[in-house]
């Protein structure tokens, strides 16, 4: 009451305008409007007369409503009015004109307004927020779990997904083995697909699995979790730490789940996760169609009437779920995921990366833009390896084969061929020689075919099988010099000779 005797105050007795009134005392510019009018039909003068106190000034201005016998004006049908209301761009104004159409001699609008505010202030408080249709959906995991027995007779704990359209709490509800990221994303997937469209947000609580860290004011959802919701056009909105009123139809949701669905599968025993959400789906569609009191239709009817019609649309392909990690670049320029190694521009050597991993495909990106896409290896220790990704020095090696070695080599001379040959076959593997190889045959720009082949001819005499010494004959021009004569035969009498053995 202090706050409207000040602005009684200063526009009666000062006749400041309301706007300069409702910036001084922050308030709306429509709250000091309403206290002027009511004060004006009141008849109110400033200043106020003497002993006029709190309760008496309020009950000036804001005087009890009539009373109204309901058989002389028709009373609307204040359940289908706050439907009604749940539908998009739909006013209380509209709705007025409607009911006026019907009943000419029924209320006036003001009188409407506060007939419906007052039959809205007796209905429960999970029910005083206005979730226009199509708007939120509200998600969470159930408190209670359910039992599944496997083949080895080990009892295994599934969690409760549930999940509750805010204007016709529509409700779906499937287990799952845990609330990780992979579940509850899938959760979301099959919820949107049993709807048969998407809200335009989804409020959730603050788990682990949706959001990385709780704040008040600005809390930061999961990586995936948001892209999931960006692949089907929607908003992440999650509650307020320690609000439950923020998700207020999550938790009746979750209530009405445990209650209805689980207290009735208590005494069953379940096999598999699937034997359990096919028994979960046939209660959660009776419960859809099961009246809902005080509202005298059903979930699924309102749904049909409110929700279907505004819900966007599914989009072509359902999210596939991928996880983020981030890695460092090695010095091969590959990146080590499940102990497979994925190749990336060598440029990146030593970056810090973000893959995107799912079923069968690796992503790489690099601040914001991916830089390497691979299908997922099942091979462990194997390296893929995109030819684009490699220097221009380790491509040209990477053209090189056994076949193409030898057939170089043997253009240049028979020599050079044969220490080849023996150079790869003198290694475990082949391929440890390839280098060998392909620098010896580097050498004949430098210095000519005739050159190389003679320096590989020295190299076999003096049963060297390496590029360094091929290289080290050639700098020493060693290639150019004459074999040494072979010393001529010994004459002695004790020496037969080669024509004895003829």
């Amino acid at each position: 009451m202090r706050n409207i005797r000040e602005v009684l105050r200063l526009h009666l007795g000062q006749g400041l305008p309301q706007r300069v009134i409702a910036q001084s005392l922050r308030v709306g510019l429509g709250t000091v409007n309403g206290y002027v009018g009511r004060a004006r039909r009141a008849k109110l003068q400033w200043p106020l007369p003497d002993g006029l106190d709190d309760n008496r000034l309020e009950a000036l201005l804001f005087p009890p409503l009539p009373d109204v016998p309901t058989d002389q004006r028709p009373v609307p049908d204040w359940g289908h009015v706050h439907r009604e209301l749940r539908r998009a761009d739909v006013t209380l104004a509209l709705l007025w004109e409607e009911y006026r159409a019907g009943a000419p001699d029924g209320f006036g609008y003001s009188w409407f307004c506060d007939l419906y505010r007052d039959w809205v202030g007796r209905l429960k408080p999970t029910l005083r927020q206005v979730h226009p249709a199509g708007e939120r959906m509200f998600v969470d995991f159930a408190g209670r779990t359910m039992e599944v027995v496997d083949v080895g007779g080990e009892v295994r704990r599934a969690e409760i997904f549930v999940a509750v359209l805010g204007a016709s709490s529509f409700t779906y509800a499937r287990a799952t083995w845990s609330q990780s990221v992979p579940d509850w994303i899938g959760a979301h997937v099959a919820a949107f697909e049993y709807f048969g469209g998407v809200v335009r947000q989804v409020v959730s609580d603050n788990l682990k699995a949706g959001v990385t860290r709780a704040c008040f004011h600005d809390p930061s959802v999961n990586r995936t979790y948001g892209e999931m919701a960006a692949h089907y056009g929607t908003a992440i909105v999650p509650a307020r730490p320690y609000k439950p009123r923020d998700k207020a139809k999550a938790e009746v949701g979750v209530q009405v789940v445990q209650r209805w669905i689980l207290a009735r599968l208590r005494h069953r025993t379940f096999l598999s996760l699937a034997e359990l959400n096919t028994a979960i789906a046939v209660l959660v569609e009776q419960l859809n169609e099961r009246p809902m009191r005080g509202w005298g239709t059903t979930r699924r009817a309102l749904f049909e009437q409110l929700d279907r019609l505004v819900l966007s649309k599914l989009p072509a392909t359902p999210y596939e779920y991928a996880d983020w990690r981030r890695c460092r670049v090695g010095l091969d320029y590959h990146i080590e995921v499940d102990r497979s190694f994925y190749s990336v521009p060598h440029q990146l050597l030593r970056q810090e990366v973000e893959v995107r991993l799912t079923v069968g495909t690796v992503e790489v990106f690099h601040r914001g833009k991916r830089v390497a896409s691979h299908v997922r290896s099942a091979a462990r220790h194997r390296p893929s390896t995109a030819i684009e990704h490699m220097p221009s020095a380790h491509r040209r090696y990477r053209d090189w084969t056994h076949e193409r070695i030898r057939h170089e080599a043997a253009a240049v001379g028979d020599d050079t061929a044969t220490l080849a040959d023996l150079i790869l076959r003198s290694r475990p593997h082949p391929e440890q020689g390839f280098r060998a190889c392909i620098g010896i045959l580097g050498l004949v720009g430098r210095y000519g075919a005739e050159r190389v082949d003679a320096a590989c001819a020295r190299a076999l005499v003096l049963g060297t099988r390496s590029y360094t010494s091929v290289a080290t004959i050639l700098k020493n021009r060693q290639d150019l010099v004459a074999k040494p004569a072979d010393p001529p035969g010994l004459q002695h009498e004790n020496i037969r000779g080669p024509g004895y053995y003829h």
